[in-house]
């Protein structure tokens, strides 16, 4: 079974997806924050990951840093997944490495789940 990790701070978007990958056959995980969101990644050992930007403690990016800067972290697919449209988001990112960006408010769960299937399939 095909493990993914959701980090987004947002209940009612964190269930939509769990609900909607579960559905599809997925093992699903979630995290409120970065800081939980690297602890269950550590723990969970996911295929792939679903990253918020915006969210308490700790961000998305500094989530990204700490995962890229561990060795079960280092090749591992990072989508992001905000309302921030990429030219808003901080460069880091580009430069931490992810598999995708997805802004929320232009794409369906279903899209959602096609590109982790792509991204997952590549």
């Amino acid at each position: 079974m095909t493990k993914i990790a959701i980090i987004e701070d947002d209940t009612a978007i964190h269930q939509m997806y769990r609900m909607k990958f579960e559905s599809e056959g997925f093992d699903v995980q979630l995290a409120k924050d970065g800081k939980a969101g690297v602890a269950l990644v550590k723990k969970f050992k996911p295929d792939i990951v679903l990253l918020d930007l915006q969210m308490p403690e700790v961000d998305g990016v500094e989530a990204l840093r700490e995962i890229r800067g561990s060795e079960w972290g280092r090749d591992l697919p990072v989508i992001i997944l905000t309302n921030l449209g990429e030219e808003e988001s901080p460069k880091e990112i580009k430069q931490l490495g992810v598999s995708g960006y997805i802004v929320k408010a232009d794409f369906t769960p279903r899209q959602v789940v096609n590109k982790v299937k792509e991204i997952l399939e590549a």
